[in-house]
């Protein structure tokens, strides 16, 4: 049994958890989430592109998980699963850093690459568009050319790109998880 398989089933048993570890993490099509000693389901894979409505407020509650990964990977990253005084310092800051200044820290450090950062900053100006409007079908979607949301071609293929960066940014963080001391975990969960 891997170290993570092995983790999951120690943690989904467990009554109580320590308050000094939050974590997300994936495992298979599962996420999950640590926080103030407890276990919560995470969001899981988001079925982006074959959703039968799509509105403002759905494309809007897929970029608030986007950016909240992107904020877990930089905890990851900078102290882990540990939840101290600087996690929470942490957490502070990352509030304060406005999203397009996050997915540029990750092409920084070689977590995303160029075509990647691209396509995220195309994705997060309709984000930025639909904040400041009432329906998504006035913003429009800078690709090759411009798209606007409003035609059922261009709405298919922003979805699908969305879908894509989604599926990505899962594969990055999963890729990122796998750095974790699964054991030295373990050990402090069984404590």
């Amino acid at each position: 049994m891997s170290t993570l398989k092995e983790f999951d089933t120690l943690i989904q048993k467990k009554k109580k958890i320590s308050k000094t570890i939050r974590l997300y993490y994936l495992l298979q099509k599962n996420h999950y989430y640590i926080i103030n000693g407890v276990l919560e389901k995470g969001f899981g894979n988001i079925d982006i592109k074959n959703k039968n409505k799509v509105d403002r407020d759905f494309l809007l509650s897929v970029y608030g998980k986007m950016e909240f990964l992107f904020d877990e990977l930089i905890r990851l990253l900078l102290v882990g699963y540990n939840h101290d005084e600087r996690s929470r310092r942490l957490l502070y800051i990352l509030s304060i850093v406005p999203v397009n200044r996050k997915i540029r820290l990750f092409l920084d450090w070689k977590i995303f690459d160029e075509e990647f950062t691209r396509s995220l900053a195309r994705l997060f100006e309709v984000r930025n568009g639909l904040t400041h409007c009432v329906s998504f079908k006035e913003v429009e979607y800078r690709k090759k050319t411009i798209m606007r949301l409003s035609k059922k071609q261009d709405l298919k293929k922003f979805l699908s790109d969305l879908q894509s960066a989604w599926g990505t940014l899962l594969k990055v963080y999963s890729n990122q998880q796998k750095t974790i001391d699964w054991n030295n975990l373990i050990s402090e969960i069984k404590k």
